[in-house]
């Protein structure tokens, strides 16, 4: 499939992929599913969110978001993920002034879903086992800087007191290889990312950034959450104009 003439840092990105396979290849391929970013079996939150209606909102950064994305797009009760950023202002927005580590956004997944379907606390189960590491502190793999950090974004006290109590109840656990450094921050907006960055995982499945550092988290999901887990993802589509 082709694919659209992106900026320096997606190709930056490719290059990533690319170094990383020979090594890949030499796996056998069930370490394979495993090999960037192995999944951590975790307990569900103990506390979570008391919600009402059909529609809710949750916001997640976790490193490169076309992976997150990807993830919740195949979470039944999911109906819709954009990728996007958070944590800046509006006019630093843009993947080229996102990727320069310095505007405050982060790679981000705002998430629409059913609250009769998947709960608040059932997709942080799947956002601190299988979308990322929450120890790795401002990075993600290869990926370096404070827009790769782990964070996640509240909109109300209710959410922040279970965002909190779940990150005491996995550190407690010790099943992590060191502490959470997963950070809480206000909501305050979120902006949708370029066109061609929505779906990437989908349209571009033999990237191979995509084979080395995201197809895993699609195993890993379908795996630990098989009765979570949707074969055919929700998409975005083509977004409004602006």
């Amino acid at each position: 499939m082709p694919t659209p003439s992106f900026s320096e840092p997606i190709r930056r990105r490719l290059l990533l992929g690319l170094a990383a396979l020979p090594a890949l290849s030499l796996l056998p391929s069930l370490q394979r599913v495993a090999a960037q970013e192995a999944p951590v079996v975790i307990p569900a939150p103990a506390l979570d969110l008391d919600e009402a209606g059909t529609t809710a909102t949750a916001t997640f950064a976790g490193g490169c978001f076309w992976g997150v994305q990807g993830v919740f797009q195949r979470v039944k009760g999911v109906t819709n993920a954009v990728s996007g950023y958070s944590g800046g202002a509006a006019e630093t927005a843009t993947y080229d002034l996102t990727t320069r580590g310095d505007t405050g956004h982060a790679e981000t997944v705002e998430i629409t879903y059913d609250p009769r379907e998947v709960s608040y606390g059932e997709l942080l189960h799947v956002f601190f086992s299988v979308a990322h590491n929450p120890t790795q502190l401002n990075f993600q793999g290869p990926d370096r800087g404070t827009q790769y950090r782990s964070t996640i974004f509240v909109r109300t006290k209710e959410e922040e007191d279970v965002v909190r109590a779940y990150i005491a109840q996995l550190d407690a656990t010790g099943l992590f290889e060191g502490p959470i450094v997963t950070t809480i921050e206000p909501f305050e907006a979120f902006y949708p990312a370029e066109q061609y960055h929505q779906d990437f995982l989908t349209l571009n499945p033999s990237w191979p950034y995509i084979v080395v550092h995201d197809l895993p988290k699609i195993a890993a999901l379908e795996a630990i959450f098989p009765d979570k887990f949707r074969a055919e993802p929700v998409l975005v589509g083509t977004l409004p104009a602006a």
